[in-house]
């Protein structure tokens, strides 16, 4: 590919999304220089970086590099997985499974999530990011903040669903930590990367 192609291909991804370069330099580690160079065709890029911009993004490289062609209809995609598989994320308040995680351009980002906070004042500021999610309660109890609506308690087999641009937070309610399956949805094709980042240095191992 003729880096004048990456260079069209990366902003048009980006404008589809609504990113600023800025942002894109945020989930990616790319500077701002360099990405504005390489829309530009003032810059090439070496396998590291393509790759690097890639995983920041969350497609994979053949994704990156056709960004500019139409999704596909009738894709037959599937994900398998097995206990304990998937991207694991560790922040104060959660520990984050990410599942699917080998799907790219999923509207759907499936989590498991256990719980460790237990008062707001532990979680801090309230949550909020494009799109819907559905939260099952698979052990323990939770309670559910929202800025429009009172706290709700959630018992183990119980769920909810919301708008996720609603400031919202979990706290478990029960004695040990609570697992919560989460499933978020979102029009935007990198929720698993917005996700991910909305946690700034929280550990991926």
């Amino acid at each position: 590919m003729s880096n004048r192609k990456l260079g069209e291909n990366l902003k048009s991804l980006r404008q589809r999304q609504g990113w600023t370069l800025q942002e894109v330099s945020r989930q990616t580690g790319v500077a701002v220089s360099t990405l504005s160079k390489v829309e530009n065709d003032q810059m090439s890029l070496t396998y590291d970086k393509l790759l690097q911009i890639s995983e920041g993004l969350g497609l994979s490289l053949a994704e990156l590099l056709a960004a500019d062609e139409p999704e596909v209809a009738g894709l037959a995609r599937r994900s398998v997985n097995r206990k304990e598989e998937g991207l694991r994320q560790t922040t104060p308040n959660y520990d984050y499974l990410y599942l699917s995680t080998d799907i790219t351009r999923k509207r759907m980002v499936p989590v498991l999530t256990r719980i460790r906070a237990r008062t707001l004042d532990d979680f801090g500021p309230l949550l909020k990011h494009s799109g819907e999610e559905f939260i099952f309660v698979v052990e323990g109890a939770i309670e559910v903040h929202t800025e429009h609506y009172q706290p709700i308690r959630l018992e183990t087999g119980e769920s909810t669903y919301i708008d996720s641009d609603m400031g919202h937070a979990y706290i478990t309610v029960s004695k040990k930590d609570a697992l919560v399956l989460g499933v978020c949805s979102s029009p935007q094709l990198n929720l698993q990367s917005t996700l991910l980042n909305l946690h700034g240095d929280a550990d991926r191992p």
